[in-house]
């Protein structure tokens, strides 16, 4: 296993996952290099198959896409293989109610085959050993459902009036779902992926920073909404974000509990932010978490665009009242992965 000293990455608040993105491109650019084996993989077909889990609705899962397909040519060609003999199919995949027709209207142009596969990642979505590499970019934070514990007012674990993990036995619930999570996610991923077929991934892991978070800036306009009536106070406290930071050693015991992967690359990089507390560049922040969330927000709370358009405009003045978006630490932190589909397991 290969692991190099933390990168650092400096972008704009609206830039920041595509940096994060960018950098690890490289990371897998130099193990496609180094390691896959393209005619080996390719042996009994033309078609080099990647999936791209959590694809939203774009520009960057085009980029990573792209990046990658350039990276196998090369890799085909070092093996002696004519590159224009190598076919590519994409299958973009993500929760089935992400808007696939923004995603395929913006596609580039390209010199793949591309599909959707509308569907959570946390169980099997493709044919058995049919995936030579995936790629999973800012989505494997994502729950598959919240804790049961925590909904339940007699529990410990009740997180009654907040929207994160904001205790122990809280953060210890939130930790049990993700591992159990994670393992049926490896699971299908290890039916799915030709033996010696790659695995990449990148998830933000936790970093206390100086001052409150955007969660915190969250978190207290859904309070402030309840308390003027314009949301249900039952609601807000049955509101927890399905969203776990596992720390680099909790990803890594999974993937070896599991077992059917071999860690062949960790990267651990942390995304600068670059003070930009303006009213536009708060506003595209919020917004972006608004295409997050809005969705489930909406199924929740059982509220139109109305309600939807208050909370955001008022996340985005406490994210300028907090001070989140302002001074110059480390914002955020992320770990990267690259995974070998084993021979054997």
């Amino acid at each position: 296993m290969r692991a190099e000293k933390a990168k650092y990455i400096y972008a704009k608040n609206s830039a920041f996952q595509k940096a994060g993105i960018e950098l690890t491109l490289e990371f897998i650019n130099e193990e496609i290099a180094s390691k896959l084996e393209v005619t080996k993989l390719l042996s009994n077909s033309k078609v080099f198959k990647i999936a791209d889990l959590g694809c939203s609705i774009g520009p960057n899962t085009f980029l990573a896409v792209q990046s990658i397909i350039d990276a196998v040519k090369l890799k085909s060609k070092s093996e002696g293989l004519n590159p224009e003999s190598v076919e590519f199919q994409v299958l973009f995949n993500d929760v089935v109610s992400n808007d696939f027709n923004t995603l395929f209207k913006s596609l580039p142009e390209r010199q793949y085959f591309a599909a959707a596969v509308p569907r959570t990642f946390y169980g099997l979505l493709f044919p058995e050993g049919s995936l030579h590499l995936v790629h999973a970019s800012y989505t494997l934070q994502f729950l598959s459902e919240i804790p049961k514990e925590i909904l339940d007012k007699n529990s410990p674990a009740w997180n009654g009036g907040r929207i994160h993990y904001s205790k122990k036995e809280v953060r210890e619930a939130y930790s049990a779902q993700y591992a159990k999570d994670m393992n049926l996610f490896l699971s299908a991923r290890a039916k799915e992926i030709i033996p010696g077929g790659f695995l990449a991934a990148l998830i933000p892991i936790p970093h206390v920073g100086d001052g409150p978070s955007h969660v915190d800036a969250f978190e207290s306009c859904f309070i402030d909404m309840a308390i003027e009536g314009l949301l249900e106070e039952d609601k807000v406290d049955d509101f927890n974000l399905p969203v776990y930071s596992p720390s680099e050693d909790e990803f890594k015991a999974i993937i070896e509990r599991n077992g059917h992967f071999t860690i062949e690359r960790t990267e651990k990089t942390y995304r600068e932010v670059i003070p930009d507390a303006s009213k536009p560049s708060v506003k595209r922040f919020a917004d972006q978490t608004r295409s997050g969330f809005e969705g489930l927000l909406k199924e929740h709370f059982g509220v139109g665009n109305e309600v939807m358009d208050e909370l955001f405009d008022r996340y985005a003045e406490k994210l300028i009242e907090f001070g989140t978006l302002s001074g110059s630490h480390k914002s955020f932190v992320d770990f990267f992965v690259l995974l070998k589909r084993k021979v054997q397991s």
